[in-house]
């Protein structure tokens, strides 16, 4: 069975993981209500989805 003949360093180990990153989900503003929204989806708060009201929303 193959074994490593050195050991990885932190460096290269780091290296390899620079790309192990979270990203926050990108938002876009409402046409409507101007709140952040995820793109391509309902706004949930105001309902609306490319100007036609789509759910109705409960006022909390």
């Amino acid at each position: 069975m193959a074994v490593p003949k050195r050991r990885t360093s932190k460096s290269r180990r780091d290296k390899r993981r620079t790309h192990w990153v979270l990203n926050a989900p990108a938002t876009n503003p409402c046409p409507k209500c101007a709140k952040p929204r995820l793109p391509h989806r309902v706004c949930p708060h105001c309902g609306y989805y490319k100007d036609n009201q789509v759910l109705e929303v409960k006022e909390s």
